[in-house]
Order: structure tokens, then sequence, then C-alpha cells
């Protein structure tokens, strides 16, 4: 009995075997067909669209670095980082008691000199008289010449004094001036509404002014952010295609889905170099402005430059140049001809056919066998097939 049970295992182990094997061979994959490259298309209408496109840094349209005039230590603070103020609300004030009390001394060496200028008035105004009593008494010869002399000296001892004083008075007043514009400038008010950007300072620190060598201490950077620009540095290929007041597309890359319109401001008349890159700095300026945007976000640029509708297009891999000449190798029958064409307009997958081509007419996308062959492999005197693709958005004749 045994034995009977051990043989049937056997043939049924055999038979599970058998259709595995064969059931995995059933169903072995194929491998897989790379599929055929397309070599002709035709040429249809459609709209192109090119467009300079780059990147650039959201920054404030004004932005100040605040600095004291004059140096001072820090008595009070009213701002703080991102806080919206006014134009002429006090951002920060100076500590001002040495200047009160130059203030005070200056005004008590007026009131002084004042005093000092009403004597030598009433001196001035008696020694007169008597200079011209002196001078009657005289002309009648009835007093002495050196009595005379006395009375005219003492005269213009008068008038020297009341000048000294004079001069005197208007010396204090100037400093008095100083002083006042010394104590003005312990406040520092907002330029304009603004923004806080930074506050590196704290009240009781010592600032140096901005007359100085290194020109002042900054107490804090503001900005109006309700008119923000974007900074972009554009290529010196491009730069050509752009003009004042043209319009630009923004997108910020931290707020997805997020669009505004600008306009271009500002396009510097030097190029420079950035990231190795030759180009232009070039501004443009918000016009739509998201509330979440921030300075320092990186906003990318779309700038319209070329825009044509329901034009005959043909793919730029399609168009092959020889000496200057622009041409397609158009279906005719079973074969391939070379055609002579223009081309317009142009984006990075097709270009504009002025004329040539028509609608619903077959191009290939690579030269034929046949005239390679004629041409021992080569297209053109350069031995390669060259896509004829003008500059993006290039008109040529």
């Amino acid at each position: 009995m045994k034995a009977v049970f051990v043989f049937l295992l056997v043939v049924a182990l055999g038979v599970g075997g058998y259709f595995l094997a064969r059931n995995k061979s059933v169903f072995t994959p194929a491998a897989p067909v790379a599929p055929q490259r397309e070599t002709a298309v035709r040429i249809e209408a459609r709209d192109i669209f090119f467009a300079v496109n780059a990147a650039g840094d959201i920054g404030p349209a004004d932005q100040v670095s605040v600095r004291p005039e004059i140096n001072g230590r820090i008595a009070e603070l009213r701002v703080d980082i991102g806080d919206k103020v006014r134009k002429n609300d006090l951002l920060c004030r100076l500590d001002d008691q040495d200047l009160q009390i130059e203030r005070s001394t200056r005004l008590t060496e007026i009131e002084g000199t004042r005093l000092q200028i009403g004597g030598s008035q009433l001196k001035l105004d008696q020694s007169r008289r008597d200079f011209e009593r002196s001078k009657k008494l005289f002309d009648q010869s009835l007093i002495a010449r050196e009595v005379f002399d006395n009375s005219r000296t003492d005269l213009e001892v008068a008038v020297n004094s009341l000048n000294l004083a004079s001069n005197s008075l208007e010396r204090a007043e100037k400093a008095l001036n100083l002083v006042e514009d010394r104590l003005s400038k312990t406040k520092i008010q907002a330029p304009f509404a603004c923004t806080v950007l930074t506050r590196p300072v704290s009240v009781g620190q010592a600032v140096s002014g901005s007359g100085g060598f290194n020109s002042g201490t900054e107490i804090m950077t503001v900005a109006n952010l309700n008119e923000m620009v974007v900074n972009a540095h554009i290529n010196q290929a491009d730069v050509i295609r752009l003009s004042f007041g043209q319009k630009v597309n923004i997108e910020v890359e931290s707020l997805p889905g997020t669009t505004m319109k600008g306009a271009i401001d500002r396009i510097a008349p030097q190029a420079t170099i950035k990231n190795n890159i030759k180009g232009f700095a070039v501004r443009i300026q918000i016009r739509e402005i998201d509330s979440r945007v921030r300075p320092g976000m990186t906003a990318n640029l779309t700038i319209p430059v070329a825009t044509v509708e329901n034009v005959v297009a043909v793919p730029l891999a399609a168009v092959f140049t020889e000496q200057g000449e622009r041409y397609v190798f158009v279906k005719e029958g079973e074969n391939f001809e070379r055609r002579t064409v223009t081309i317009g307009i142009s984006d990075f997958q097709f270009a504009e056919v002025q004329s040539g081509l028509k609608e619903g007419e077959v191009v290939s996308l690579e030269p034929p066998k046949d005239i390679l062959s004629a041409k021992g492999g080569k297209t053109n005197e350069t031995g390669k097939a060259k896509s004829s693709a003008a500059a993006p958005g290039k008109t040529h004749s």
C-alpha cells in the first residue's frame, strides 16, 4: 500500500512539472521591438509663438539703507522687521541730551549778547550826543580841541563796541542753528511709505554718522513693497529683440500657478558677465502684484517676441541649409524632390513657411537615400545634414 502511494505521488509531481514548463514557454514575453522613427510629416497650418525666457530676482523698486547723519547713541527704536510705516513716521531717535545742553548754552549766550548790544547801543547814543554837542562848542571856540577829540574817540569806541557785540550775536545764532540742525538729525523719519526689511541695531548701541569715512552705521533697510521689479540677466543674443515697455509674463517659483503682468522698464546700455554668460541687465516693472510676493523670490519670465497665427509651418528638422539656401524635400509621387523655401517666424520646433510649400504636402525629416548616395553620404558641403532652422523668432528673406 505504501509503495502504491509513493508511485502516485511521483506521477503527480511529474505531470505538474510538465504543465508548468509548458505554460512557462507559452507565456514567455517577446523581446521589445523598437518603435520606428517618423521620417516624413504632412504640412499643416498652425500658430507659432516665440518668446524669450529668462529668470530673475524679485526686489522692491525703491529700497533705502537708513543711516544717521551724525554720531550718537540709539535712544529709541519705534519699528521692527516687517513693520509697515507711513511717510515721515519716526523710525529711530538718537540720544540728544548733550545737544540739548549745548542748545541751552547757546541760547544763554545769545541772550547775554543781546543785553550787551543793548548797553552798547545806549552808550553809542550818548557818545553821539556828546560828540555833536562838543562839535558845536568847538566850532564856536568854546572848548579846547582836546575835549572835542576825546568826544570823537568815545564815539568811535562806542561804534566798535556795538559792532563787536553784533558780530558776537551773529556767531552765537549760527552756532545755535548748527546745534538745532544736529538736533533735528537725531530723529530719523521714513522717506516714504515703506516696510522695514532689516534692523541690525538695538537700543543703546552707538552709531556713526554718514559723514564719516565708513559712510555711517546702517540702522535699518526699508523698501516700498507696493512697487516691485524683477532684475534679470538677458543673454546678448536675445536682448536685441527686447524694447522698452514690452509686456512680460511673470511666474513665481514659490507660488505655483501664480502669473503676474509686467513691462520692461530698463535695459542696461552695457553688457556684463554673470555665471560666465555675457548679457545685459534688464529691469521689469511688475504691474499686477500678488500680495504673497516677497523680495528675493525667483521669477521666471516669458517675454513674447513674435507671434503668427494659422500659417503654413514646417518642422525645423525638415529644413536644410546649403550655401545660405534653405530647402526641404517634398514628396512627389513615390520620390522626394528638393524645393527651396523662404522661412519666416520660428520657435524651437516649427518655422513659418512664407513661400515654397503648401498645406497638405509631405516633407521628409531626413535627406532621401538616393541623394545621400549621389553625394557619397553627404547632404551639403559641410558633410552633414544641417537643420536649417533660423534663430528662433528671426525672419529671413
